[in-house]
């Protein structure tokens, strides 16, 4: 690709090795919850999925982590961390899975501006091309501020994330926040995924 650069480089292979890391610790996870309910396993499934898909993005030139059937798979993901939410609380906890699924969904999506770019190319004529050319421009615009809310959203969700396990950061009187000092590697985990996610939405891939 004529866009990589080895500095570019050096930050993909890091957002690898982050992702692998999730995905090691979503296995090792896994493997400690042999009684998890089907809705957990199927949670660490797609967080498997995902975060495996993040390592590889990088480095993919074409299907299967990009194009429509990774987007249909990951909008499905999406759908399902919220449709299984019970209550107004486990709704709010699963928001930012799916928000990342739908993130993945989005960066696996094919490049509007590639359609745009033929249409104008197959018109020949400048009528056309003006009436593609402004197609084009709204489609970028949309998408960018599609793609500022998604990566906004997720770097509060980091920021939280990766702060919880630090009482010092917080009220002692925050029990939910005290619990999980105790165990703080899901948090760490989630806090990494949605940072990483974060990031390769604002990167060429």
């Amino acid at each position: 690709m004529s866009d990589r650069t080895p500095a570019l480089d050096a930050v993909h292979g890091m957002l690898t090795l982050l992702f692998a890391g999730v995905t090691l610790h979503v296995l090792w996870h896994a493997v400690r919850s042999p009684g998890a309910g089907r809705r957990d396993r199927v949670d660490l499934v797609l967080h498997c999925a995902m975060a495996a898909a993040m390592a590889a993005m990088p480095w993919s030139y074409g299907p299967p982590l990009s194009g429509r059937a990774a987007t249909v798979f990951f909008t499905a993901a999406a759908l399902w961390f919220l449709l299984t939410a019970r209550k107004a609380v486990v709704f709010a906890d699963r928001l930012t899975p799916a928000v990342g699924m739908a993130a993945m969904a989005w960066m696996s999506r094919t490049s509007p501006g590639t359609a745009a770019s033929e249409t104008v190319a197959a018109a020949g004529v400048p009528a056309a091309h003006h009436t593609a050319a402004h197609g084009h421009a709204a489609a970028s615009t949309t998408a960018t501020l599609v793609t500022v809310a998604l990566t906004v959203y997720l770097l509060g969700c980091a920021l939280r994330s990766l702060t919880r396990p630090m009482p010092a950061l917080r009220t002692v009187t925050d029990h939910a926040h005290r619990a999980a000092a105790t165990n703080p590697y899901g948090h760490v985990r989630d806090g990494a995924m949605a940072l990483g996610t974060a990031v390769m939405l604002l990167l060429p891939h």
